[in-house]
């Protein structure tokens, strides 16, 4: 990676702003946190700044509050939560911006953690607003980008921060820049792309860029239905997205640059949606008219398996069925067993496709667990992430960004 990092410059006695993305998923009965992911995985850059005496002031964004400030969204969840993983105090203030955050800013020492409040309550923070982010920078000498998953959005906490602070990479997001890099740079071969969920349109860059560097491209999930529809199968009340046309041109250039593309023999069909639906394993030749597709079949999951058997690297981005439903995850579920035990470089492309082997305690099996879905689905599309081409490159000479 080309750039700065917290390594790189001095920390100790330092207010650092640091970006995570705390967006952890919640048990709104319960209100507590059913998954550390995202907390634990930015623990390096924590550990790194209370370590070398940074006073560390942490902002995120949870959920879609749209600018209101929602009491089951609050991020005091999160910060009892990393109290006990730090075995510190980690205080959260009423607010993200103001002169009583700032009050609190001030009175930090030396290895404290402070968070602050679900910056989403502020509808500027979204759009991008330059006073939000002149206001947010108040609280801090330098900014760090730690949010991956939401570096691909011109938000005023990813970007707008940037023009007011020097601004460098956090540890987490080193990695993800560093280990989604090489898929694109030097991947062994052979090289599969394992891809599921619904859209394909999700997926068209990606699949463009990466076109000449992949072995096989193994296409599962609802997506699969729209590349079957390519390929003139009746999928019967399969959902489609309006890519038909898109599938269509990316198997005939699939075919044109050698790579082996892999679609589904045979399906499970359900009439509804529920986990008492009536369910049925058939050929993709044989989908009744008023049936739709709920996840790939059992000679499917056999010739997946087969495929990924052969690979020295493997990116795998969505689930293969509906998975929330127990009945439709068996596909998932056997792609994610099959790759965790794989001789090969692994890579999981983030969102629910992370959560998924996360919750089936794999993702210590792969090699790399992404936790930004959209943001390395952009990356691997050789899309530049407005959130990294502001941050300071290695060769940049270190000055202070523009006046408050």
């Amino acid at each position: 990676m080309n750039k700065l990092t917290i390594r790189d410059i001095e920390v100790t006695g330092k207010r650092i702003l640091v970006r995570v993305d705390f967006n952890v998923p919640l048990d709104y009965n319960t209100g507590e946190i059913t998954d550390n992911g995202r907390i634990k995985a930015t623990l390096p850059t924590i550990d790194y700044l209370i370590e070398n005496g940074a006073r560390v002031i942490l902002c995120s964004h949870l959920g879609r509050p749209g600018g209101k400030v929602l009491n089951e969204l609050s991020l005091a969840v999160v910060a009892r939560r990393l109290s006990k993983i730090l075995r510190q105090t980690v205080e959260i203030t009423d607010d993200c911006i103001g002169p009583e955050v700032e009050e609190k800013v001030a009175s930090l020492k030396n290895g404290d953690v402070l968070l602050l409040e679900n910056l989403r309550f502020h509808d500027e923070e979204e759009k991008g607003d330059p006073s939000f982010a002149r206001a947010l920078a108040r609280l801090g000498d330098i900014f760090v980008n730690d949010a991956f998953g939401t570096s691909h959005r011109s938000h005023a906490s990813i970007v707008g921060i940037t023009r007011y602070l020097l601004s460098v990479s956090g540890l987490l997001l080193e990695k993800e820049i560093n280990a989604l890099g090489s898929v694109l740079e030097n991947p062994l071969h052979p090289f599969a792309v394992l891809l599921g969920g619904a859209k394909v349109s999700d997926k068209v860059g990606m699949l463009d860029n990466i076109m000449g560097k992949v072995d096989s491209i193994i296409i599962g999930g609802g997506m699969a239905a729209t590349f079957l529809k390519a390929k003139s199968y009746d999928v019967g009340l399969s959902l489609l997205d309006d890519s038909v046309d898109t599938a269509a041109d990316l198997i005939e250039k699939a075919s044109n640059n050698g790579v082996r593309l892999v679609l589904p023999d045979d399906v499970l069909i359900a009439g509804k949606i529920s986990n008492r639906a009536w369910v049925k394993n058939v050929s993709i030749e044989d989908i009744p008219r008023n049936k739709r597709i709920v996840d790939i079949g059992a000679l499917t999951i056999s010739n997946f398996t087969k495929e990924l058997e052969k690979c020295r690297t493997v990116f795998w981005n969505g689930p293969m069925g509906i998975y929330e439903i127990a009945r439709f995850s068996e596909g998932t579920r056997a792609m994610a067993n099959i790759i965790a035990n794989l001789n090969a470089t692994t890579i999981i492309g983030g969102g629910s496709t992370s959560e998924i082997v996360t919750e089936m305690k794999l993702a210590e099996k792969m090699t790399f667990v992404s936790t930004g879905g959209g943001a390395s689905l952009r990356f691997l599309s050789g899309e530049t992430l407005p959130g990294i081409e502001v941050l300071l490159d290695k060769k940049a000479e270190i000055k202070p960004a523009g006046s408050l």
